[in-house]
C-alpha cells in the first residue's frame, strides 16, 4: 500500500484490513513501513488497530508519524488471543496538513511462533470486586521485554491506563499491576498493550464483575433519648444489593458536624451512649457481604435530636476592651457548645450603679438596674447611656430550658466627661454697693472630679451714667472646694452679668448665667479739707457746699441740717465718712415741737450745685419747703451737708459735718472764768518760781560745758556760729498786738478752725469777747518757749502734728490729753517734744542785721543760744556744734508739760 500525501488532503486516511484471525496461540505479524519526505516534513502518521470479536478498533496498538528517513522500517505485532476469540489487524494512514512525501506499507507477514523483537502477554483473567473497590489486572509479558518500554491497559471503548506498578518476575517474564476502580453496576473488558520502536504486543480481553454490598430499604427506629444517649431498634429485613450479609453496624453523625462513628450491633436494639446535648444526629444501618468492600451504602437514616443538659458553668473573662466617659465596650470568652449545653439559650447582661438622688455631692443614692439580652455566638457587647465617672456592676446569665448560670459581678469604672451645667436655681448671691458675695452648688452631674470652676462677670448695664457698659469680661478660677467668690472692687448700682462654670480633667461643662446688680452707694464728698466758714455773724453762717459725687444713682436732693449743739461730746462723732446721718426730714417747726436737735434748714435740687457754691445758714429764706431760720446766737450749732440718692426703691445717705458755730456768751460767763484763773494763779507762781531756779542751774551747766570745749578744743571739728536773736522780745510783742485787733467773726472763724483740728478745745468755754484775749496769750506763751506761727498740715490721723502750734490743755483735762497723746496714730510724747524745739529754728528769726543765717538751715537747728565766749566778750556767737545736752532731754519734757496748760490761765490774770 502506497499513499502520496501531495496529492491527498490533510486529515485523509487509508486503512489495509487484513482477514479475521483466529487462533489458540500467540501468533506474531511482521510488515515494513516507509515514511519520507524531500524537505523533512512530515508526511502523515500511520497506526496499527486490532478488532476483537468484530467489535471496535479501540485504540491504537502502536503508530508512527513524520519523516523515517529515504528506507523501509520492519515491525513486529504479537497478539495474544485465545479460541474461540478471533481478531483483525487494521492499518490505517493519515496525511497531514503539509502533503509532501509517501507512506508506504509492504512484507505483511504472519508468523505462527512468538515474535523476536517484541514480548507476548500470557492469558489475562477475569477479576470480580465489589462496588467502589479497585479491581486490580496483571499484564504478564514474556520474551523481549525492557522496563523502559510502556505498558498500557485498555478498556474497552475507552482510553488507555499507563501502568500503575511494574515487577520483573525473571530476565525474559515482566508483570505490569494495574488498579481500576470498580463502580456500581459495571460491566467491562480490558487487555494489555506494550508499544516500542521495534513493534506492539497485545493480550486477550479480561472481564471485569462488580458486586454491589447490600443496603437496608428502611431507616431504625428511636425507641427513647436523653441529653446523652438515644436507644433505637435496626430495621435490617428488606435490602437493596447484593448478599449474603456477614455483619450489621450502627452509624451515626451530628447533623451540623463530620465527624461520624460507627458501632458494630449484635442485636436488633442498640443504645447510642456518649452524645452530645441538644444535638441532632442522623444515625444509619450497614450491611456488609463478603469481600473487600462488600459493606454496603448506610441505609435511610434516623434523624433525632438529644435533650438539653444544665450549663456547664458561668461564663469567665469579663474584661473592658473599651472604656469611655458614657458607655462600656466589654468582652468575655467565646461562647461554645461545651458552656451552653444546649443550642437555645439566652445571654443576658445585667448592670447596676449608684445615682445621688439629691443635688450634686448628695448623700442619698438610687441603684439604677437593668438586664440586656445579648445575641447568641456573640462575645461582645457595648453598654451606652452610661453616667460618666462612675462604677458599674456588670454580670452576665447563662440560661437554657434545663438550668441557669450566672457569673460573678465585675466592676468597671467610667472615664471622667466635660460636667453638667450648674443649677440656675442654685445660683444664690447678696449684692452690695460694690461687692457681690455669690454662692453656687456643685452640678447635679459632675461628670468625674471637679478641678475648678470659672467665674467670669461682665457689667452690662448701670445706672450711674459715670460707667461706660458694657465693660471688660474679667474671669476667676476657683478651687473645686470653694463653691463662693466675693467680687470686689465692682461699681454701684451696676448690673453685672455672671457665668458659673465648673471644670474636669475633659474641660468645661456648660454654663450658668444669672444677673446680679449692686446696690447703690451713697455719694461721696470731696471734702479733704474741711474750709472754713466764708463768713460768720451772730445769727448766721456763710459755708461752702460743695456738690457730691454719685455713686451707683445721681443725687436725688441735698439738705442743710443744723444741730444744736449741747456740748456733750457724743456729737462729735459725726466726722466725714461718719455712719450717723439724717434719714427723716424735719423742719425748725417740727423739731421745736418734738423737742428734736436737729432740722432741716435747706433742701437744694442737685441742678442748683453744679459746682462749689456759698450758702448762708440762717438767712431767713425758705428752701424747697424748709424754712432757713436765723440762729439763736446764745447756742451752738453744727452745720451738717447731706447729700441723698435714690433708686429703684433704695434709698443711700451721705452727710459730713461741714462747719461750727460757737455761741457768743456775754462779759459776765468771761468774769466767772477769770476770777476762777486767779484763784489758780497762786498755785502756779510756785510752780513759776521752781521753773526760774531750774533755769538758772541750766545756764550754769552750759557755762561749764562751754568752758571745758575752751580748754581743750577740737581741732577737726567744724567750728560754726549761731546769732543771737535780739529781736524775739519785739517780735512777740508784735505778734500780741495784731492778734488783739481782730474782730469777733475772724475770731470765730480761727476757733472753728482750731476746734476742727483739737479733741478737746478749751476756747468753747469763753465767751465772743475774751476768745481774742485769750487767743493773744496763747501765741504769747508759745512764742516764750520758742514755738513757731501755727502752719496747716493736711494729716488726719492725729490732731496733733509735728511742727505744729499744740493749743493749751486745762488741768482738768490733762489726764485725758496725755491719754490722747498715747493712742494718737503715729504721734506721741517724743514727736511732741521734738516739735517744741522745731520753733527754736534760727532761720526763722528774719535778724536782718546778720547774713549769715541762710546757710545754717541743716546745723542752727541743733544749737542752743548762749552767753557770749570768753575768749571774745564782744562776740555773740558760741561754737555749740557738739555741746552735750542729752541729759537735759527729760527736763525739758518735764517744763513742758507742767507749764503748756498755765499760759491760759496766767494770761486770763488781771
Amino acid at each position: 500500500m502506497m499513499v502520496n500525501s501531495s496529492q491527498h488532503f490533510g486529515g485523509q486516511r487509508a486503512q489495509l484490513l487484513l482477514l479475521p484471525l483466529s487462533e489458540n496461540d500467540t501468533h506474531c505479524i511482521q510488515f515494513s513501513y516507509f515514511l519520507y519526505s524531500r524537505d523533512g516534513h512530515s508526511p502523515g502518521d500511520l497506526q496499527v488497530f486490532i478488532r476483537v470479536n468484530g467489535g471496535p478498533k479501540g485504540s491504537a496498538v502502536w503508530n508512527i508519524s513524520g519523516s523515517q528517513g529515504r528506507q523501509w522500517h520492519q515491525v513486529e505485532l504479537a497478539v495474544s488471543t485465545f479460541w474461540p476469540s478471533e481478531y483483525q489487524v487494521i492499518f490505517e494512514a493519515t496525511v497531514s496538513e503539509e502533503r509532501q512525501g509517501y507512506i508506504a506499507l509492504d512484507d505483511i507477514v504472519l508468523l505462527n511462533y512468538p515474535c523476536y523483537k517484541v514480548p507476548h502477554f500470557a492469558r489475562l483473567g477475569d477479576v470480580e470486586v465489589n462496588a467502589g473497590q479497585n479491581a486490580s489486572f496483571q499484564c504478564v509479558a514474556t520474551g523481549k521485554v525492557s522496563e523502559s518500554e510502556p505498558f498500557l491497559l485498555e478498556r474497552r471503548n475507552s482510553a488507555v491506563m499507563d501502568t500503575s506498578s511494574l515487577s520483573r518476575l525473571s530476565h525474559k517474564r515482566l508483570m505490569a499491576t494495574f488498579h481500576v476502580e470498580a463502580q456500581r453496576g459495571e460491566q467491562d473488558l480490558y487487555r494489555c498493550i506494550t508499544l516500542s520502536p521495534r513493534g506492539a504486543a497485545v493480550s486477550n480481553f479480561g472481564e471485569l464483575i462488580v458486586r454491589v454490598p447490600p443496603t437496608p430499604i428502611a431507616p431504625p427506629q428511636l425507641l427513647r433519648s436523653g441529653p446523652t444517649y438515644l436507644i433505637i431498634q435496626l430495621n435490617t429485613n428488606s435490602i437493596v444489593g447484593d448478599g449474603p450479609v456477614i455483619r450489621r453496624e450502627i452509624q451515626y453523625r451530628a447533623s451540623q458536624s463530620t465527624w461520624m462513628e460507627t458501632h458494630g450491633v449484635g442485636s436488633l436494639t442498640y443504645k447510642i451512649w456518649h452524645l452530645e446535648p441538644d444535638t441532632e444526629y442522623r444515625i444509619s444501618v450497614l450491611l456488609t457481604r463478603p469481600g473487600e468492600g462488600g459493606t454496603g451504602a448506610p441505609g435511610p437514616p434516623l434523624t433525632s435530636r438529644t435533650k438539653c443538659a444544665e450549663p456547664m458553668r458561668a461564663l469567665r473573662g469579663l474584661t473592658a476592651a473599651e472604656i469611655q466617659p458614657r458607655q462600656l465596650a466589654l468582652q468575655w470568652e467565646p461562647l461554645g457548645y461545651n458552656l451552653t449545653r444546649c443550642h437555645t439559650y439566652t445571654l443576658s447582661l445585667c448592670y447596676r450603679y449608684s445615682m445621688p438622688t439629691g443635688g450634686g455631692g448628695g448623700s442619698n443614692n438610687a441603684t439604677v438596674r437593668e438586664c440586656l439580652s445579648v445575641e447568641r455566638n456573640t462575645s461582645r457587647f457595648t453598654l451606652r447611656d452610661l453616667p460618666p465617672f462612675r462604677s458599674v456592676h456588670i454580670r452576665l446569665a447563662l440560661a437554657n430550658p434545663e438550668g441557669k448560670r450566672e457569673s460573678r459581678e465585675v466592676t468597671f469604672q467610667t472615664e471622667e466627661d466635660i460636667p453638667g451645667g450648674i443649677a440656675s436655681e442654685s445660683l444664690t448671691f447678696t449684692p452690695l454697693d460694690d461687692m457681690i458675695f455669690l454662692k453656687w452648688e456643685e452640678p447635679v452631674e459632675p461628670n468625674g472630679l471637679i478641678t475648678q470652676y470659672e467665674i467670669s462677670y461682665q457689667s452690662i448695664e448701670s445706672s450711674d451714667p459715670g460707667i461706660n457698659v458694657p465693660g471688660p469680661r474679667r474671669t476667676v478660677s476657683k478651687l473645686r472646694n470653694e463653691t463662693y467668690h466675693m467680687f470686689s472692687g465692682l461699681h454701684p448700682g451696676t448690673t453685672y452679668l455672671v457665668s458659673v462654670r465648673a471644670r474636669t480633667a475633659k474641660g468645661f461643662g456648660q454654663t450658668a448665667l444669672t444677673e446680679i446688680t449692686t446696690n447703690i452707694s451713697a455719694p461721696v464728698f470731696d471734702y479733704e479739707d474741711i474750709p472754713s466758714p466764708l463768713s460768720e455773724s451772730e445769727s448766721t453762717i456763710t459755708v461752702l457746699l460743695r456738690p457730691a459725687l454719685a455713686r451707683g444713682a445721681p443725687v436725688s436732693a441735698y439738705q442743710v441740717v443744723v444741730v444744736e449743739e449741747d456740748g456733750s461730746r457724743q456729737m462729735r462723732r459725726r466726722e466725714l465718712g461718719g455712719v450717723d446721718c439724717f434719714p427723716t426730714p424735719t423742719s425748725h417747726s417740727e423739731a421745736q415741737a418734738k423737742g428734736a436737735p436737729h432740722y432741716f434748714t435747706a433742701e437744694l435740687a442737685p441742678s442748683s450745685l453744679p459746682e462749689a457754691t456759698p450758702f448762708t445758714v440762717g438767712d431767713n429764706h425758705t428752701y424747697n419747703g424748709f424754712w432757713n431760720s436765723p440762729l439763736d446766737p446764745t447756742k451752738n450749732y453744727l452745720i451738717f451737708f447731706q447729700a441723698t440718692s435714690n433708686f429703684r426703691g433704695e434709698t443711700r445717705i451721705n452727710c459730713i459735718r461741714i462747719a461750727r458755730k460757737a455761741a457768743c456768751k456775754d462779759a459776765k460767763r468771761a468774769l466767772e472764768v477769770s476770777q476762777h484763773a486767779e484763784d489758780m494763779g497762786l498755785i502756779l507762781g510756785a510752780c513759776a518760781g521752781g521753773l526760774v531756779l531750774l533755769i538758772l542751774l541750766l545756764g550754769a551747766i552750759v557755762i561749764i560745758v562751754k568752758k571745758g570745749r575752751d580748754f581743750y578744743p577740737y581741732p577737726y571739728y567744724p567750728r560754726k556760729k549761731v546769732a543771737i536773736n535780739k529781736a524775739a522780745m519785739s517780735y512777740r510783742q508784735e505778734k500780741s498786738r495784731k492778734l488783739s485787733s481782730l474782730d469777733c467773726s475772724m475770731t470765730e472763724q480761727s476757733t472753728l478752725q482750731q476746734d476742727e483740728r483739737m479733741a478737746n478745745s478749751f476756747m468753747d468755754a469763753h465767751g465772743c469777747n475774751t476768745r481774742t484775749e485769750q487767743r493773744s496769750s496763747v501765741n504769747e506763751s508759745s512764742s516764750l518757749l520758742g514755738g513757731s506761727p501755727q502752719r496747716h498740715s493736711r494729716r488726719k490721723s492725729s490732731p496733733y502734728h509735728t511742727g505744729q502750734l499744740h493749743p493749751a490743755v486745762r488741768v482738768a483735762d490733762l489726764l485725758q490729753h496725755i491719754n490722747q497723746m498715747k493712742t494718737a496714730e503715729g504721734y506721741g510724747f517724743k514727736q511732741e517734744y521734738e516739735s517744741f524745739f522745731d520753733g527754736w529754728d534760727v532761720t526763722k528769726k528774719k535778724d536782718k542785721t546778720k547774713g549769715r543765717h541762710d546757710s545754717l538751715l541743716s546745723h542752727d537747728r541743733h544749737r542752743v543760744k548762749l552767753h557770749s565766749l570768753l575768749a571774745d566778750p564782744s562776740s555773740d556767737y558760741v561754737n555749740a556744734n557738739y555741746i552735750d545736752v542729752s541729759h537735759l532731754q527729760s527736763l525739758f519734757v518735764l517744763l513742758h508739760r507742767l507749764l503748756l496748760p498755765l499760759f491760759p490761765l496766767l494770761t486770763a490774770l488781771p
